[in-house]
């Protein structure tokens, strides 16, 4: 019986005579490459996603309490033998009295407390009164010398309680710290623990982080960032003003009107050099050029400005160049064809088209800028603490000031760990600032977007 000779593999067939449809070996490594290359990718996102979960989630949890305080309700009797000795109201003498005239007011309280609610301790009132934050009597001085007729009266007062009260509500000191420190001791948080179930203290929204200014070392629990947002907010303002229309302008000559020579491929690389030079560079620059030669006011909003628009002028010519460069051709040619002249074809048919690009790396330009700190630190944002709301557009360009960016770096080094806090939180509404500008750049290109 004869046998009929073996079918050979695909692999070993004559190629005229192999089917398309024969799977080979080669076809089945090219599968497996093409599978594992979409499992890298898809691993990559994954890992991507969960970092940037687990940075989110370590910023929010360790940033949230910064916008929570914890605040101390006290019926103060504002004594006239302390306020106004010499009884005749006049404002001038009032204001001679000092903070130091109004705390012992407040050590008053706290041994009228104790005595009335029978709170057994042996700590002494003035030791009492040191839960209270140190700015409580500015905070009295500054009511009553709106309000001189409250003098003689018992009013109510919210206070802040000082960092370490407000750290032991929150987790963050425990009665084992306070061993070896001299700034809170256990008797104290017995007294908070009786105060708080008396609800005297308790945890609010403090606004005061959103809205208020830095404090001194000696008073974290009265830190806030709004000053500096302010000065953020006018810096970015500046570079907006000089940076947007200096870059799309040269880079329209640039990319539509220049000659091809040598001198615009030089002037291209040196654009190309200049976006990847380390920021803390421009710093160095504009500390030489805007404050030691110019006389700039240092710390100044506008200085920074300047400084982030020089760093952000390359960026933007980059994109808008990149973004004229995407326009095709054929309605550069349409436009000419129908008599437009050069001018008219740029700024009526490629600019437009063009328009959502240039936003989006306006925008992503400004972000950075938002986020940089290396270069304010030379211009000395780092060593200003901003205290007060500027008065005057004149004030808010000019007067010393710090921004967010500087301003979270303060936080972070110095040495109170309510600081710590404050800086995440600092952190966390840089993030909002930096996602909505990103969102309003996907926006904005979304929204001019021409397809073709």
């Amino acid at each position: 019986m004869t046998q009929k000779p073996a079918t050979p593999k695909p692999e070993t067939q004559n190629p005229a005579t192999r089917s398309l449809f024969d799977v080979t070996d080669q076809l089945m490594r090219r599968k497996a490459t093409e599978k594992r290359f979409r499992r890298y990718g898809q691993t990559a996102i994954l890992v991507s996603i969960l970092m940037l979960l687990a940075l989110l989630f370590t910023v929010f949890f360790k940033g949230v309490g910064a916008f929570q305080q914890t605040f101390i309700t006290l019926e103060i009797e504002l004594l006239e033998s302390k306020l106004d000795k010499k009884g005749n109201g006049n404002i001038e003498d009032i204001k001679k009295v000092s903070t130091f005239g109004y705390t012992p007011l407040i050590k008053n309280t706290f041994k009228s407390l104790a005595t009335e609610q029978n709170i057994k301790t042996n700590i002494k009132a003035k030791n009492m009164a040191k839960i209270v934050s140190k700015s409580a009597a500015a905070q009295m001085r500054n009511l009553v010398l709106a309000d001189p007729s409250l003098i003689g009266q018992t009013i109510e007062f919210t206070f802040l309680t000082n960092s370490w009260v407000d750290g032991y509500l929150k987790g963050r000191v425990t009665r084992e710290n306070t061993k070896n420190n001299k700034n809170i001791s256990a008797q104290q948080l017995d007294l908070v623990d009786e105060l708080v179930a008396m609800g005297v203290i308790e945890k609010r929204f403090n606004l005061g982080f959103i809205t208020g200014a830095d404090a001194s070392d000696q008073r974290p629990e009265n830190a806030g960032i709004g000053v500096a947002m302010i000065g953020s907010l006018v810096m970015i303002i500046v570079v907006l003003i000089l940076s947007l229309p200096i870059g799309i302008a040269a880079s329209i000559y640039l990319e539509e009107f220049a000659p091809k020579n040598w001198l615009t491929d030089l002037i291209e690389v040196n654009i190309a050099n200049l976006a990847a030079v380390p920021s803390i560079v421009y710093g160095i620059l504009g500390l030489a050029i805007f404050i030691n030669t110019m006389h700039f006011p240092q710390s100044a909003p506008l200085v920074g400005g300047l400084v982030l628009t020089l760093m952000t002028l390359p960026t933007i010519i980059i994109s808008t160049r990149a973004s004229l460069k995407a326009v095709p051709p054929s309605i550069r040619s349409a436009a000419l064809g129908l008599g437009a002249s050069q001018m008219q074809t740029v700024f009526h048919h490629v600019l437009p088209l063009a328009l959502p690009g240039i936003l989006t790396g306006t925008i992503i330009g400004l972000a950075q800028a938002l986020g940089e700190t290396a270069p304010l630190l030379l211009i000395g944002m780092i060593g200003y603490i901003a205290t007060n709301m500027p008065d005057t557009v004149t004030d808010a360009l000019l007067s010393p000031n710090s921004v967010m960016p500087a301003q979270i770096y303060e936080w972070a080094k110095r040495a109170d760990p309510a600081f710590y806090e404050r800086a995440w939180g600092g952190i966390i509404i840089l993030l909002v600032f930096l996602i909505t500008m990103n969102t309003l750049a996907v926006i904005l290109r979304r929204r001019f977007e021409r397809r073709w």
